[in-house]
């Protein structure tokens, strides 16, 4: 019994110093004795007799690069606009990684990566002022879902190819860099939501 307990208290000791050197990751640990006093570890049991060791919560923001910098301006715009405030942080990490100075290949600009049409309709001046840039956006994004009667998938993916497209297809449309995009801020407004 003795040599039992020193060895769960060993594994304890080995597992939880094996934690803290490890990349952060979305993983629990189970852990259960077997008959013999071994000690079996997985992230994915097998059978009941596994009982959770470790529930790990990552901090989604620094193993994700989930900037909280411009939180601020993210929960005004978010209020106003009835929008969830993950939802618009997630679309910023995805669209420019937190970039206020982002431009993309086919010229959308700033942290909501806007186009130019797009940021005169919005009546944004400038769109590398992450304030300004975000209150557009956010606008942008209220009307897409008001468009698309409140349906986020169908809503994002107009985002990415543009309201036309996706009437057109009365879908997500069949490219794969919008369906990868939607997957993507799908991703990380569920992770935020856990946070």
């Amino acid at each position: 019994m003795l040599i039992k307990k020193f060895l769960f208290f060993y594994a304890v000791l080995l597992v939880s110093a094996t934690l803290l050197f490890i990349s952060p990751v979305m993983a629990d640990i189970y852990m259960y004795i077997d008959s013999g006093g071994v000690l079996h570890f997985t992230n994915m049991p097998t059978s009941s007799d596994y009982r959770l060791f470790v529930r790990e919560r990552p901090n989604i923001t620094k193993s994700s690069g989930l900037s909280g910098k411009y939180d601020r301006y993210i929960k005004k715009a978010a209020n106003k606009n009835d929008i969830p405030f993950h939802l618009l942080k997630a679309l910023i990490k995805t669209e420019s990684n937190f970039n206020p100075s982002a431009v993309s290949s086919k010229g959308a600009m700033g942290l909501m990566q806007i186009m130019p049409e797009t940021a005169k309709l919005l009546e944004i001046d400038n769109p590398f002022d992450p304030q300004e840039n975000i209150a557009g956006g956010s606008r942008y994004l209220k009307s897409l879902l008001d468009k698309f009667d409140g349906k986020l998938p169908m809503a994002l993916a107009a985002y990415n190819a543009g309201p036309t497209i996706v009437a057109r297809h009365n879908s997500i449309p069949p490219y794969p860099e919008t369906q990868n995009y939607v997957k993507k801020v799908m991703k990380y407004y569920n992770l935020l939501k856990k946070t």
